[in-house]
């Protein structure tokens, strides 16, 4: 399908790198205009120039929710609706050797930016959607969130709670004909993993990021690695009317991950195959 969401007005936080990136591509794509909001100006900035006419970048930190609202009333302004919003920044906590070595500094940081974000952006956007025939808001929160797992435990907290309020925003938007959705992605090669390794050098990071790369590959059924692509085709599904029944779901893209990791088989003596 092409021009799923010609003339629509479309927020992505956290737009100018990783999954966020190729979800602005993705809808701008697709017809989408996409205000790309982020702190990382210069990414930012060039992502919208290169995107065209369809895209312009706000400075927005997402852990301060008056410039959540700031940017939900910019984009209304300047293009006079809002039909998408997609909570998607997101940041980790950093990887300890173990729960006894947690400081839990990060931990008002972590909330502020993964899951008060959220929190905002569907209120703020919500609010606009409520007065103006609906809407679809979109939240990203992680595998992370779903399967238990040692470490980052500040990260896996805010991406858990995310799915309990997803739920809670949707029972209560969908008086108003706003769909609220979660995305948990998984094993999408992004910066953020590199990001939890504290006061390690450059090899060093390299090793650990192949290392986790390569059991998440080991742990997951469909071995190809996923791309931010892959997510944003989740979220150009949730974004458009070929959703317009769903809302309070959460949707792994993962490679079936949570589905649960593969067990060796045995071949039957007769050597066909068939799972002893």
């Amino acid at each position: 399908m092409a021009d799923e969401l010609q003339g629509k007005v479309t927020i992505v936080t956290g737009g100018a790198s990783g999954i966020g990136r190729g979800i602005v591509e993705r809808f701008v794509a697709e017809g989408a205009t996409v205000v790309i909001a982020d702190v990382q100006d210069e990414l930012g900035e060039a992502l919208a120039a290169q995107s065209g006419s369809n895209a312009v970048f706000h400075h927005t930190d997402v852990g301060d929710q008056d410039q959540i609202g700031d940017l939900v009333s910019t984009t209304v302004q300047r293009f006079g609706a809002l039909d998408v919003m997609v909570n998607n920044a997101g940041i980790s906590s950093p990887l300890r050797r173990g729960l006894f070595d947690e400081d839990l500094t990060e931990f008002d940081r972590v909330m502020r930016v993964n899951l008060l974000s959220v929190m905002a952006g569907t209120r703020d956007a919500g609010r606009y959607m409520a007065e103006h025939g609906g809407g679809s808001i979109i939240n990203l929160s992680s595998i992370g969130g779903i399967q238990a797992g040692g470490g980052v435990p500040v990260y896996r907290a805010s991406k858990a709670a995310i799915l309990h309020f997803t739920k809670c925003a949707a029972i209560e938007l969908a008086h108003y004909e706003i769909r609220v959705n979660c995305i948990a992605p998984g094993n999408i090669p992004t910066p953020i993993l590199a990001s939890s390794a504290t006061g390690a050098d450059r090899e060093r990071l390299e090793r650990f990021e192949a290392r986790i790369r390569a059991q998440m590959r080991e742990d997951r059924p469909l071995k190809r690695d996923g791309t931010p692509e892959d997510v944003a085709e989740a979220a150009l599904y949730l974004a458009t009317d070929r959703s317009r029944y769903v809302t309070g779901i959460v949707l792994p893209v993962e490679g079936g991950t949570v589905a649960g990791k593969i067990i060796a088989r045995k071949t039957a003596p007769e050597g066909n195959g068939t799972p002893a």
